[in-house]
């Protein structure tokens, strides 16, 4: 591999090694910009985790750490009317569960109202800030838009200044005091920054810094009725907390003059702003505000629906911290944007559980097998691997009768071409257990279903080996009828069937592309006694089936599993051909 073919954060054997990012801060501390490292988690409390911010935390934990730093989870929490303590507990809880150790820094900017409120002070003095009296819709007419011309190229013409953009200071000051002291309407008045309404960057034409807005707010409640915006925020309280490297996603880049210059001009620590590539993943959307939307319509189940990308979606499918961070991992750190295939992310999964899941055997369309020959009223107990990626995890003993529950589709009346399992007259190995000949079938009169296969079972072959060395092609799974417990099985797919579920016709809402299949319950599925003492979050692997995840819909009796991932590995067989 050529040094040109290399990926952001990969060595030429594809582990990880030296980013960007990592290169920037290497060079800040050998030039002495700063003798520690300290970077953020910097979250909006207005929705719950997803694995576009696990990407980012995780990049903002471990750069950090690789230097012996420290990150802060800082929650930005300026916009009252969307926030809540129930966010901020569950981004912690995920945090953690992803572990990313921060529970000892946890901060909020709602900590900093007062000294953002100094700072905002200060720049008045300075006369660099403004208080304004044009509405929203005003300043964004005043600041103007960009605009392509006839050959395409995209021009921002000059806006225009505000009339209000001249006010003496001292006049300055005392509104701003009376903002803050509730004298006027929400909406009536803003605190501008006075910098440049002909700046090709619209972010730089006088920015809004506070706003009035009577809104509740989840930690200081009704203390504070003008609130500071993002742009102000989000320097101003890095430099308050010594941040030396503010890790952003790359939409941040156009915003970065604005945070550079904010800390110029407010005269406070000056942190640094590094952009990355922010993740998108095929057939998911990835922004609070889109998922938020899902759950308050009712299109999922909530936050946790295990078909969501957050956090405790993907926990709840039965998602490892293991995989995920592999995932991260192997993604690397780009400077520009690119999609993921969702595959790789299930691959990452498949080869984690891999090596840690206890095998089981699990029927999901149950059809009654009975042996003819199997002796009356007598139960055995066959060995079991539990998992032969792991010997210590040692075996288990199935029960084995003469009435046994099979899958519906490894029977066939009629064979097509190339069936190895069980139709009249064929054989086939009972995983762990005999060689069975299929002898007959039941049907039912009405309906036609067929409702039972018959079959004879050979003594000698127990453990699946025909001492006569006949050649028996097919292998098929199993439960004990008479010992079988009963189980809900949940099967999921992409809640998007589409490769960019935004990507939609003019007029089309994105929604409408939901993939309607997308979640299948199963309530008449069997599995082998073991999976009657599952616990919430337990993972197996039913075998010839997939990976399972015990749900927290469980009860005593009652077991409920999701499927996390199927055994089918599309990605690996992806990337092998592109390898030939």
């Amino acid at each position: 591999m050529s040094d040109s073919d290399k990926k952001d954060g990969e060595t030429a054997a594809g582990t990880p090694g030296v980013d960007f990012i990592r290169e920037a801060v290497a060079e800040d501390l050998r030039t002495g910009r700063y003798d520690y490292v300290r970077t953020r988690c910097p979250p909006e409390p207005n929705g719950w985790m997803h694995i576009g911010h696990a990407k980012a935390f995780s990049i903002d934990y471990f750069v950090a750490m690789d230097f012996g730093g420290t990150c802060n989870l800082r929650f930005d929490d300026t916009n009252p009317e969307k926030e809540d303590m129930s966010y901020v507990e569950a981004i912690q809880r995920d945090t953690a569960w992803l572990g990313i150790d921060v529970k000892d820094r946890v901060l909020f900017a709602s900590d900093y109202y007062e000294q953002l409120y100094e700072l905002a002070v200060r720049l008045i003095k300075k006369g660099v800030a403004y208080v304004d009296d044009l509405s929203d819709q005003e300043i964004r007419e005043y600041r103007g838009t960009a605009v392509p011309d006839k050959s395409n190229i995209t021009l921002t013409p000059p806006g225009r200044n505000s009339p209000y953009r001249d006010r003496p200071i001292d006049e300055n000051l005392d509104l701003f005091a009376r903002m803050r002291a509730g004298e006027f309407p929400d909406g009536s008045k803003t605190l501008r920054a006075k910098i440049d309404m002909a700046h090709p960057n619209l972010v730089m034409r006088d920015p809004v810094m506070y706003r009035i807005r009577r809104e509740k707010h989840y930690r200081t409640g009704d203390a504070w009725c003008i609130y500071p915006m993002y742009d102000f925020q989000h320097p101003l309280s890095d430099a308050i907390e010594g941040v030396t490297h503010s890790l952003c996603s790359l939409e941040y880049e156009i915003h970065r003059p604005l945070y550079d210059w904010f800390i110029r001009e407010a005269e406070v620590f000056p942190s640094r702003q590094i952009e990355f590539a922010r993740l998108n993943i095929s057939h998911t959307v990835l922004s609070k505000r889109w998922l938020l939307r899902l759950v308050q319509e009712g299109l999922v189940s909530g936050w946790d629906d295990p078909r969501m990308p957050t956090i405790a979606g993907m926990r709840r499918r039965g998602y490892t911290p293991a995989a995920i961070q592999d995932f991260l991992k192997r993604i690397g750190i780009a400077k520009t944007d690119s999609l993921v295939d969702i595959q790789l992310l299930e691959h990452c999964l498949r080869e984690d559980l891999n090596k840690k899941a206890r095998r089981v055997m699990a029927v999901l369309h149950p059809l009654k097998l009975i042996l003819e020959n199997w002796p009356a009223g007598v139960t055995e107990e066959l060995e079991a691997i539990n998992n032969p990626e792991d010997p210590e995890a040692g075996t288990r003993l199935l029960p084995f009768s003469g009435e046994l529950w099979i899958e519906r589709d490894d029977f066939a009346e009629v064979p097509p071409p190339k069936y190895f399992r069980l139709f009249p007259g064929n054989s086939v190995r009972l995983r762990y257990g005999y060689i069975v000949t299929c002898t007959g079938f039941d049907k039912d009169p009405v309906t036609g279903e067929i409702t039972a296969v018959r079959c004879v079972y050979d003594e000698k072959t127990r453990g699946g080996n025909a001492p006569d060395n006949r050649k028996v092609k097919g292998t098929i799974h199993w439960v004990s009828a008479a010992h079988a417990v009963s189980l809900e099985a949940r099967l999921f797919d992409s809640l998007f069937a589409a490769e960019r579920p935004m990507d939609v016709p003019s007029g089309v809402d994105w929604v409408e592309t939901i993939n309607k299949a997308s979640a299948e319950f199963i309530t008449n599925a069997y599995a082998e006694p073991s999976l009657a003492s599952a616990s919430s979050g337990d993972s197996y692997q039913f075998e010839r089936l997939g990976y399972f995840c015990c749900d927290q819909d469980s009860r005593p009796g009652a077991p409920v599993f999701n499927r996390s991932v199927s055994l089918r590995d599309t990605w690996a067989k992806i990337e092998k051909k592109s390898a030939q």
